[in-house]
């Protein structure tokens, strides 16, 4: 069972991940929030659409998903993705 703390970041992170699929769905793509590990920091997301084979995907999700939850939600260290 997670405890509020945790519930609080998993929520934080969806709406982050809410916040900027308008632009990955614009080009096809999408994304699904999966686990979040508390002692880790660590994000999973599943890829989904366009984005599944794409070349950019490190830049768009390692890169650019991971840099953003690490800014606006306390606690993310990384993203890991997974198709």
């Amino acid at each position: 069972m997670l405890d509020n703390n945790t519930n609080k970041i998993i929520d934080e992170i969806k709406d982050v991940i809410d916040s900027i699929r308008f632009y990955i769905n614009q080009d096809g793509g999408d994304l699904e929030f999966v686990d979040y590990n508390p002692e880790k920091g660590e994000v999973t997301i599943k890829i989904l659409g366009e984005c599944i084979g794409c070349s950019l995907i490190d830049v768009t999700y390692k890169e650019g998903l991971e840099t953003i939850l690490k800014n606006e939600v306390e606690g993310v260290k990384s993203v890991i993705v997974t198709e």
